[in-house]
């Protein structure tokens, strides 16, 4: 079978896994509600910044923690937000997942989830 055969059909199960089929429910009811929406996407962004801020060497200050957990604990009393971001957590996880066994099948040389990296 045709390498992009494959993938279409990885595509097709992504889309059909239970993973996926709860992120698309909440994300739904999130972004029907315009406040709540904008505030998991504020969360999710500076979580972002935050790692991304990480992984070039940068430490954030005990300031910048405390204001992402105060956010994190308001956002989470809200049962809609908290079971988005659950979902989110896990359908991410699924996809760091396959994109690890993809790239250990590839052998592309280097450990891009984890590690020192380098060749195996």
């Amino acid at each position: 079978m045709n390498v992009y055969d494959q993938a279409h059909m990885l595509a097709q199960a992504i889309k059909e896994s239970e993973e996926f089929k709860q992120y698309e429910q909440y994300k739904k009811l999130v972004d029907e509600d315009p406040q709540l929406s904008s505030s998991v996407k504020d969360l999710m962004r500076k979580q972002m910044e935050m790692q991304a801020s990480q992984m070039m060497g940068n430490e954030f200050t005990q300031e910048d923690l405390q204001q992402l957990q105060q956010l994190s604990a308001i956002l989470m009393q809200d049962p809609t937000a908290a079971q988005y971001m659950q979902c989110y957590m896990r359908f991410s996880m699924m996809m760091a997942d396959v994109y690890k066994i993809i790239g250990e099948t590839a052998d592309l040389g280097m450990d891009l989830f984890g590690g020192a990296g380098g060749a195996n």
